[in-house]
């Protein structure tokens, strides 16, 4: 399945570095972040609200994954609040500030919401050091924008029962970790390290580089899944529910793969079809190693 340098890429790859907060290593003692008041029935978990809460998450190092700012509000902590932000890459949306206000359900939000992950995210490194402490090649899904939680959930579930040691997802334009995503995934978004990234193509070279095919999930794909080599060190990608991979992505893969269709309907729902792609990547695994 290519060069020789593909072929070694466990040898080749320095000893991932080791993160103190991470949730598949030792155990974490980090203190709750609580609203200023009693959170009012009804607001959701994943919800973090006021400066001082939304400041002291940031610096505890807590995954979040989006800041809701009120349009026009520069004044006092919001400005530390943003500068914080920013330096650990957390997306910022500027937003009327009655939008904060109706999620805040009337407790004192200051301006500012956070939304936060039900599980921390972890590096990349973490998941190609989880394959390696396996001694196993990288088994990786990448999904490209996907958007629906269900969907997001679905495929952390079937990731788990097939194996793969991680899951990436874009910052941006992409379905993040929530509450929704962790009860359609069955609890598997406790067992399933989740990654988030930048840009998605550089990515893709940088794994490239580090041994790691890339293939890519399309209707237009030159070779049927079951045809396809998909063992050794993997990166699937998976692409949004209505457009598929973006053109960049595709170019970037060193293969697509399609899955055949016989009925009216020409496509298949993101997650049935990144759940036979994985499965079918476990199968040639398991018999190669029989």
């Amino acid at each position: 399945m290519g060069s020789e340098n593909k072929k070694n890429y466990l040898s080749t790859r320095s000893e991932a570095k080791k993160r103190e907060n991470n949730r598949f290593g030792e155990k974490r003692n980090k203190e709750e972040i609580r609203p200023e008041k009693d959170t009012p029935q009804g607001l959701s978990d994943e919800i973090i609200i006021g400066r001082n809460a939304v400041t002291e998450a940031l610096r505890s190092g807590r995954s979040i994954n989006k800041i809701l700012v009120a349009s026009g509000d520069r004044q006092g902590s919001i400005k530390e609040v943003i500068a914080i932000a920013i330096e650990n890459g957390v997306m910022l949306q500027e937003v009327d500030i009655r939008k904060i206000e109706e999620l805040a359900q009337g407790l004192r939000h200051q301006g500012v919401l956070a939304y936060t992950s039900p599980v921390d995210y972890v590096e990349i490194e973490d998941i190609l050091q989880r394959a390696a402490e396996a001694n196993e090649p990288p088994f990786i899904v990448l999904l490209d924008e996907l958007e629906d939680p269900h969907n997001l959930g679905a495929i952390l579930r079937t990731a788990d029962a097939a194996g793969v040691h991680g899951v990436l997802i874009p910052k941006r334009r992409s379905c993040p970790l929530s509450a929704t995503v962790a009860k359609t995934s069955a609890g598997a978004v406790e067992y399933v390290p989740v990654a988030r990234i930048g840009n998605v193509v550089q990515t893709i070279k940088d794994l490239k580089k580090q041994g790691l095919w890339v293939v890519g999930a399309d209707m237009a794909g030159e070779k049927n899944y079951y045809d396809a080599e998909l063992t050794g060190a993997l990166v699937l990608i998976i692409g949004n529910e209505g457009k598929g991979i973006s053109r960049l992505t595709k170019e970037n893969c060193d293969f697509l793969v399609k899955l055949p269709m016989r009925g009216t309907i020409n496509s298949l729902n993101a997650s049935v079809a990144g759940s036979i792609l994985m499965y079918e990547s476990m199968k040639q695994r398991m018999v190669k190693n029989n």
